[in-house]
């Protein structure tokens, strides 16, 4: 992949698996679930450096910043919580009991809501955000997969995997509200939304294929080949870069314009390259990689086509 890197930095804890990412637009925080280390890391990207490790967060995956709050919603994936962090002090708040195996986040700040995907309960779990409380659970009728939050239509939208659709909540009512299957996709195991674009994007793991779908119609309008195993994705929405990593460590990257997807490059980057952050001030991508040398790190480029 032809990437520019900028820095190699060390992180803490030992070489193993890292899971979702999130940067906080307004204080430029970047927060990384380290699955297996327990820990979220925050990382300053305009001094360049690690702030903090917060520790007990037991495997943590699913990590989803509320600027608006100042807080940080960290799924302990091992307890079947949902923990508070303060952005400010960096201490946990609250702990959040929710179902089973906790996986992916959406935040509506409209009515101030988190919804989170219990995988194996295959229930979406709702969160007073306002009371730290969980107050409802809404049955999906299949393994959740990923959640994202739609600020145009006010919907979250939600993975049902096996069944290879895409669940509409309204998160006022907090009712399901539609389900539109996804032709061509096996296992949907991913969820981007570019509501600038009416656009959603959905990787599918057991056939490596991502769909780009309509958010208005819900129609599929097309499909690529990524790498094997497509997992989590960014967008720059400045330069127009759809970032796409893999369980197999090849990122794919497309140009999207105009509602439309091209494929830039492909390519193997490392052994558990499969999340990736990007910042749309530098443009600049993060990649924790697992095992370089034995060291975990996280590498921050550019992209060159």
């Amino acid at each position: 992949l032809p990437l520019q890197v900028i820095a190699d930095f060390p992180l803490s804890h030992g070489p193993n698996r890292f899971d979702y990412q999130s940067l906080d637009p307004q204080t430029r925080l970047l927060f990384i679930a380290h699955s297996g280390a327990s820990i979220v890391t925050i990382f300053d990207t305009a001094s360049m450096k690690v702030v903090a490790d917060i520790a007990g967060i037991t495997d943590v995956h699913g990590v989803l910043a509320a600027p608006d709050l100042g807080l940080v919603y960290a799924e302990a994936t091992g307890v079947n919580q949902v923990d508070v962090i303060s952005e400010q002090t960096h201490a946990v708040v609250a702990r959040i009991p929710v179902g089973d195996a906790p996986d992916g986040m959406a935040y509506d700040p409209t009515d101030h809501k988190l919804f989170v995907s219990d995988e194996q309960s295959q229930n979406e779990a709702v969160i007073d955000t306002r009371t730290n409380k969980r107050i409802a659970y809404i049955p999906i009728g299949g393994n959740v997969g990923a959640t994202a939050y739609d600020p145009v239509s006010h919907h979250i939208l939600v993975e049902a995997e096996k069944l290879n659709q895409l669940v509409v909540i309204d998160p006022t009512t907090v009712r399901i509200t539609g389900r539109h299957d996804l032709p061509g996709c096996q296992d949907s195991q991913s969820l981007l939304i570019d509501a600038q674009q009416d656009l959603v994007f959905v990787g599918c793991e057991t056939n490596s294929v991502l769909l780009m779908v309509d958010l208005k119609s819900m129609h599929v309008l097309s499909t690529q080949p990524v790498g094997s195993g497509p997992d989590l994705m960014a967008l720059d929405s400045g330069w127009h870069y759809l970032y796409v990593t893999s369980e197999s460590g090849v990122v794919s990257v497309f140009d999207e314009q105009a509602r439309t997807l091209r494929k830039l490059s492909e390519g193997y980057v490392a052994v558990g390259a499969h999340t990736v952050a990007v910042d749309p001030i530098t443009h600049y991508i993060y990649l924790p990689l697992q095992n370089v040398n034995g060291t975990s790190i996280l590498r921050i480029a550019l992209f060159h086509p």
